[in-house]
């Protein structure tokens, strides 16, 4: 009998591939805007967003200040003043169009959904992440769908996690895995709550931290040798 029954994935990066929708969609915005060397803007643009979104994760700033302010901060970059909540809506309007998969996530789902309980936890953008998992055709595979928006705490934090354990019937830590490519949030989260965890890890990433994952992969496909 495999030790696992209930699964938490990650969407970001882990399922969806991120990387590859946000710089279509980036691309399609600076295009719009006639922004002249859009590639370093939008280099500029991960840098500090990367760094907003880890501000979240920590409790240092709110989920409505990285959405409304990121903009402002780029642009500020280039002594330039923009709404910031008119470009993010801009943005969003082309993120929402991409749904892009990870290689393997597919095959992966298919397989596991009909042995184990599948949930998705994610600090991203209610509507986003719905529309994406819909366009993507992934929706079915799951069982529940948790986000940072509609809980109202982000993971690590244990009152994402309470919320999470609160809403799954028959819940046993022992029986659960999480899996997600950021170590900061997936897998710290879940350690911190004693829930075993699985390190998605394609890019082969060196682990600097103190954060320890139970497992560490790197294709989706490894999630198979975990779980036998």
């Amino acid at each position: 009998m495999n030790k696992y029954t209930t699964l938490l994935f990650d969407i970001d990066d882990t399922i969806l591939d991120f990387k590859a929708g946000e710089q279509k969609a980036l691309d399609a915005l600076f295009t719009e805007l006639n922004i002249k060397d859009k590639e370093k803007v939008i280099d500029d643009f991960k840098l500090i967003n990367s760094g907003l979104w880890r501000d979240l994760e920590n409790g240092l700033v709110t989920r409505d200040y990285v959405l409304n302010e990121r903009f402002v901060i780029l642009f500020k970059k280039y002594e330039k003043v923009v709404d910031g909540k008119v470009m993010e809506d801009r943005y969003r309007y082309y993120l929402n169009m991409q749904h892009e998969v990870i290689s393997g996530a597919y095959d992966l789902l298919e397989s596991l959904c009909k042995h184990y309980r599948l949930f998705i936890i994610t600090n991203g953008v209610s509507e986003t992440q719905h529309k994406r998992l819909n366009d993507a055709k992934l929706n079915k595979y799951f069982d529940g769908i948790f986000i940072l928006e509609e809980i109202g705490f982000q993971k690590p934090m244990k009152e994402f996690f309470d919320a999470v354990v609160k809403r799954i019937p028959d819940f046993s830590l022992d029986s659960t895995l999480v899996i997600g490519d950021s170590l900061n949030a997936d897998i710290l989260g879940g350690a911190n709550y004693n829930i075993d965890t699985c390190w998605f890890n394609p890019y082969i990433k060196e682990n600097n931290t103190d954060i320890k994952p139970t497992y560490e992969i790197y294709k989706l496909s490894d999630l198979f040798k975990v779980l036998d």
